[in-house]
């Protein structure tokens, strides 16, 4: 079985922010497989389905960020996942606005959700999707920044990364992470 959570903050303030961008991830694969994020359960809203014949729980921690990992460790270890099998869609401001970055492994690199899921899970061990939200313009606070929503061009740049994720998540079920990395990885583009 595997997890895949996409991180962000719970209430409507939050919804289509770029911080979100996780649970706007985990939306979209629910909603391409068939699976019903809603049942409260484990500090998250949760859905159990299946991809591609592989047993799939999905998430969006209502911990808010910097508490995910309370919610992910829960999860996994109602479910005995294994960190290998738990897959973390979340928000970077280096990459380009729907730009993807899949990692099998690594730090948090400066962010507080995965900062604190690599505390409850005690390894830093496990993949994760990052998906652009852009970087902050000049003059920005960054708490502002990635509370804010996404421009026209921006949501047009946001519906290809979701195709994206959906095909890297679909390839990390079927364990080739490296086949992930080498076809989604990195492509420039700017939605400004």
């Amino acid at each position: 079985m595997y997890l895949i959570a996409g991180l962000g903050n719970p209430s409507r303030t939050y919804e289509g922010t770029r911080h979100n961008i996780g649970f706007t991830m985990i939306d979209a694969i629910g909603n391409k497989f068939g699976i019903d994020v809603t049942t409260k359960k484990h500090k998250a809203l949760v859905g159990r389905g299946i991809i591609d014949g592989m047993r799939v729980i999905l998430a969006k921690p209502q911990t808010y960020m910097n508490l995910s990992g309370e919610s992910i460790r829960e999860i996994a270890d109602f479910y005995k996942i294994e960190p290998e099998n738990i897959i973390i869609i979340y928000d970077d401001i280096s990459l380009d606005v729907g730009q993807l970055r899949i990692r099998k492994k690594g730090s948090a690199g400066g962010h507080n959700g995965i900062k604190n899921i690599i505390a409850h899970l005690g390894t830093q061990e496990f993949p994760r999707i990052k998906v652009g939200i852009g970087n902050k313009p000049e003059g920005w606070d960054l708490a502002d920044y990635v509370l804010s929503k996404y421009s026209k061009a921006e949501q047009e740049a946001l519906e290809e990364a979701s195709e994206g994720v959906i095909g890297a998540v679909k390839l990390m079920l079927m364990d080739d992470i490296e086949a992930a990395m080498n076809k989604y990885n990195a492509k420039k583009r700017d939605a400004r």
